[in-house]
């Protein structure tokens, strides 16, 4: 695993040692660390033997979590890097309700709530759309923006069933592919484009600009209809159409940035522009009141 960043956070006042591992795009955390918290336990050897103990257990029930679990390099406290046991966000939801703890009982609330909506979704994928649109509401989205990024993810849609069509794997050909389309379109891969904007885990196109996300739509749409055209068999032909199909919507970038002066690309994320949209309302607002003033 390359790991990009090892720090420390706090829960409740607690450190918990995170580390976030850029190859998978995941968070880890301390299982001990993270025991230690919801046994309520400051001691460190404590926690370690409480989890020592749950481990074995755990293991002789057959549970997955045990099987499935990593080993990171994190900062002790005497300041040296040891191996420790971690587990990724799904992992810790699992690991949480193996202990008995009143700090746990939030967690299962809300992974309760989350499988009742999931199930609810499957009989009415209308309440899909729905959840999405007050979700991006209550992160400060426009409404304008917002449209368009469900147009964006309808776009998307049918590019991935066009690739399933065509035998390309979930995983990780979609996310070849994908990449493709992306440097074809911005000249940069999906995680330079997401370091340029200071991502880690979160959607890029949820942090695109209305023109980024637009000229991102373009290079999907245009990669599906090419497809349908020459129904390619091969991943190498599927490979060469995901090029085509950004190299279209990216002539369309270089024609945009000619007639405005300026690049289609920032490096503001959801939350600058946000602010950049909130700052200008408010600049309008203050003029309106100006000129209402001047009448």
């Amino acid at each position: 695993m390359g790991m990009a960043n090892d720090k420390v956070q706090l829960f409740e006042d607690q450190p918990i040692r995170t580390a976030w591992v850029e190859d998978e795009e995941e968070w880890y955390f301390s299982i001990v660390d993270v025991v230690g918290a919801l046994t309520e336990q400051i001691d460190y050897e404590k926690a370690r033997k409480y989890w020592n103990k749950l481990k074995q257990r755990l293991k002789e029930e057959g549970s997955q979590l045990v099987t499935n679990c990593h080993q990171l390099k994190m900062t002790a406290q005497d300041g040296k890097k040891r191996l420790t046991d971690v587990a990724n966000t799904e992992q810790l939801l699992r690991l949480i309700q193996s202990i008995p703890s009143k700090k746990a009982e939030p967690f299962k609330m809300w992974l309760a709530q989350v499988g009742r909506e999931r199930i609810e979704e499957v009989i009415d994928p209308e309440l899909t759309i729905e959840r999405a649109l007050e979700t991006y509401a209550k992160k400060g989205y426009s409404k304008e923006w917002i449209n368009q990024r469900l147009q964006a993810i309808q776009v998307r849609k049918e590019l991935t069933n066009e690739w399933e069509n065509r035998g390309v794997k979930k995983g990780a050909e979609f996310a070849i592919l994908t990449d493709e389309i992306t440097k074809a379109w911005s000249g940069m891969t999906t995680r330079q484009y997401k370091n340029l904007k200071g991502l880690k885990k979160e959607n890029l196109r949820d942090n695109m600009s209305t023109l980024e996300l637009v000229l991102n739509m373009l290079a999907e749409a245009t990669t599906t209809e090419i497809s349908k055209e020459r129904k390619p068999e091969t991943f190498e032909e599927n490979l060469n159409v995901a090029n085509e199909g950004g190299a279209a919507a990216g002539e369309a970038r270089i024609a945009v940035e000619k007639r405005t002066g300026k690049p289609v690309i920032t490096s503001k994320n959801a939350a600058q522009l946000q602010d950049l949209v909130t700052g200008l309302i408010g600049a309008e607002v203050i003029k309106s009141e100006e000129n209402d003033n001047k009448n």
